[in-house]
């Protein structure tokens, strides 16, 4: 019970997140009304994604530095779900520009940057697919961890605040948080975060865990 105390709290912070965020007040903005609840659904995946694909560049490095088949697995296993948030990021942000901006894809700075960011995350999978030596897979699979993750960042926050975008916090754009002067947006923000990204660490664990049993399985044989 005490090592599962993490497990609880993430089904408590996620139907947190969808009981109260669904039916709490929330600021009547301009044009965004009622969808301004998707912030509990589209920012925290994003936000998610990022710390998920920090543990999976922590373990590619430290692969690199001490070779193993957990570091490898780990490093694997987190940048699939962390590929898996993006994508629900993306489908949850197309929802909210079509209310907002009138269009699934706008060819937003924002928008683009965050396609490219993925492809360049499907490109990784697609590497580790094509080597059949396990630890030339992971040794190459790790320098590329690297780079795909450096090259997210300006991506994702440094171009589409450079041109000009529609996305808030952007583009000159202000974020939300200069509009929710009473904090209610943050009361199930913050947990929505919190909720998403342990539910990520979750599946990462249960998806290790397997990986690393069905090797042991195979070495017995």
């Amino acid at each position: 019970m005490k090592k599962n105390w993490w497990k609880i709290l993430t089904v408590l912070l996620l139907v947190f997140t969808v009981a109260v965020g669904m039916l709490s007040e929330v600021p009547r903005l301009a044009i965004l009304n009622e969808t301004i609840r998707n912030l509990y659904f589209h920012v925290p995946m994003w936000f998610g994604m990022i710390l998920i694909l920090m543990v999976s560049v922590v373990y590619s490095i430290k692969y690199l530095r001490k070779p193993s088949f957990r570091n490898d697995i780990i490093a694997h296993e987190a940048a699939k779900v962390g590929i898996l948030f993006g994508v629900l990021g993306i489908v949850t942000g197309m929802e909210w520009a079509k209310f907002t901006w009138g269009e699934y894809w706008s060819n937003d700075p924002k928008q683009n940057g965050a396609a490219i960011g993925l492809l360049i995350y499907f490109a990784y999978l697609v590497l580790r697919s094509s080597f059949a030596e396990q630890q030339q897979r992971a040794r190459i699979s790790a320098v590329y961890n690297i780079f795909a993750f450096a090259a997210l960042i300006p991506l994702l926050f440094i171009l589409p605040r450079l041109t000009d975008s529609l996305h808030p916090g952007n583009g000159g754009n202000p974020g939300f948080n200069a509009y929710d002067l009473d904090s209610s947006l943050r009361m199930v923000f913050y947990p929505a975060v919190l909720g998403w990204t342990l539910l990520g660490v979750w599946i990462i664990n249960v998806k290790s865990r397997l990986e690393l049993l069905r090797q042991r399985i195979y070495e017995n044989v």
